[in-house]
C-alpha cells in the first residue's frame, strides 16, 4: 500500500540527515542563541531581502499559529478566516483555547478577498458587545491547494492598511505556492505583503520545523517570552535551524517543492484523463478527485488517501497529497489503477 494522504510521512531528505549527524556532537548553547540558529537566521533575511524582520524557530505549524496569534492579540480581538483554515478545522480549537474567537467565512477555492472581509468588518464595526476583527489568516498555498496571485494579496495588504488590520499567512505549504505553475509571488515579495507569516519546513523535507517571520515592529516586543510561555522554546533549537541551512542555503526548498507539485500535476492529468472530474483546479501538490462511492474500496485496497467531503449521494472527494519524496513510478502506478478501477 502507497501513501498519498500527506506529505510528511517520509523522514526527512537525505542532505539534511547528513547535516544533523554530522553536527551531532557539537557542544553549543540552546534556545535559539546557538550558532546554527544564527546561521538559519542569516539565510533566510538574505533570502526575504529584509534584514529587519525577526525570526524564530518553532516545531510545528499549530505551534507556530498559537504562538504568533496569541501574542499578537488582545483578548477581545478576533481572527478573519475561511472555513477551511487550519486554524478553524484541524487545530482543535487552539485559538479559540487562547481566548480569541475565530470568524469563519464560506470560500469555494479556499481563499479570502477584501469583499469578505469588508462583509465581517461592518458586521462588527461600532458595536462594543462584539470581538474586534483584528487579523486576517490566509494560508498559502491554501486548505483546497490553491495559491493567491501577487494581485490578489496586494489587495489584500492595501484592505488591512486601510483598516487597521493585521494579514498573517500560514505557510505550511509555502513551498507548494512558491512552486505552482500559477505564483508569480517571490520570496522577496512576503515581507511587503505580510506583518507575519512562517516558512513551513516540516511538508517541505524537513523532519520538523517552522520559521515565524515577523515583519512588523509592533509585534516584536517579549515574542520569545510568549514562545517559552506556551511552552514551544526548544532546547536543542539548532536541530531545526540545521534543517533550515540546509534547505536554503541553496535552491533545496524550492526543488523539493516543485517536484512535489509535478507529481500532483501528473495525478491531476491522470484523473482527468481517466474521466473523473475535479473538485477545485489546484495547481500545487493537493488533488481533490471526485470518486464515485462504489470505487472508494478499490482505491482503499493500494492506497492511503483522506476523504475530503461527500460530493453528492454518490460520489465523494477524496484527496491525494504529493511529498518531496514521492517517486513518479508510484504516480504512474496510481494513474493506471485509475483506468483499471474504472473498466
Amino acid at each position: 500500500m502507497y501513501s498519498f494522504q500527506n506529505d510528511y510521512s517520509e523522514g526527512a531528505h537525505p542532505r539534511i540527515l547528513k547535516a544533523l549527524v554530522e553536527s551531532n556532537l557539537v557542544q553549543t548553547e540552546g534556545y535559539g542563541l546557538d550558532p546554527y540558529s544564527q546561521q538559519a537566521t542569516e539565510i533566510l533575511k538574505q533570502r526575504l531581502g529584509n534584514q529587519n524582520v525577526d525570526i524564530h524557530f518553532l516545531m510545528g505549524g499549530t505551534q507556530a499559529n498559537i504562538v504568533a496569534l496569541s501574542a499578537f492579540l488582545k483578548p477581545y480581538e478576533a481572527v478573519i478566516s475561511t472555513h477551511e483554515g487550519h486554524i478553524y478545522t484541524h487545530e482543535a480549537g487552539s485559538i479559540e483555547a487562547t481566548g480569541h474567537k475565530v470568524i469563519s467565512i464560506y470560500s469555494q477555492n479556499g481563499k479570502l478577498d477584501v469583499q469578505m472581509i469588508d462583509k465581517v468588518v461592518k458586521e462588527h464595526h461600532g458595536d462594543d458587545h462584539m470581538v474586534i476583527p483584528r487579523l486576517v489568516y490566509i494560508s498559502n498555498s491554501t486548505e483546497l491547494g490553491t495559491n493567491y496571485t501577487k494581485q490578489e494579496l496586494v489587495a489584500l495588504r492595501e484592505y488591512c492598511n486601510a483598516h487597521d488590520l493585521l494579514l498573517y499567512m500560514d505557510g505550511a505549504r509555502l513551498g507548494a505556492a512558491l512552486t505552482s505553475t500559477r505564483n508569480d509571488v517571490a520570496f522577496a515579495d512576503l515581507c511587503n505583503l505580510f506583518d507575519a507569516f512562517y516558512i513551513g519546513a516540516t511538508k517541505t523535507g524537513a523532519f520538523n520545523g517552522e520559521a515565524v517571520v515577523i515583519v512588523n515592529d509592533s509585534l516584536k516586543p517579549n515574542f520569545r517570552r510568549n514562545i517559552r510561555q506556551h511552552g514551544a522554546m526548544v532546547a536543542k533549537s539548532k536541530t531545526i535551524a540545521i534543517q533550515f541551512i540546509e534547505l536554503f542555503k541553496d535552491e533545496l526548498y524550492l526543488k523539493l517543492a516543485s517536484h512535489s507539485n509535478k507529481m500532483s500535476a501528473m495525478i491531476k492529468q491522470g484523473f482527468i484523463d481517466a474521466g473523473y472530474s475535479l473538485f477545485i483546479d489546484s495547481f500545487t501538490n493537493q488533488q481533490f478527485p471526485i470518486i464515485p462511492n462504489q470505487l472508494l474500496a478499490k482505491f482503499d485496497e493500494k492506497y492511503l488517501t483522506s476523504i475530503w467531503c461527500p460530493y453528492d449521494e454518490n460520489h465523494t472527494v477524496i484527496r491525494f497529497v504529493t511529498s518531496w519524496a514521492t517517486k513518479e513510478a508510484n504516480v504512474l502506478e496510481l494513474i493506471e489503477d485509475m483506468k483499471k478501477f474504472k473498466e
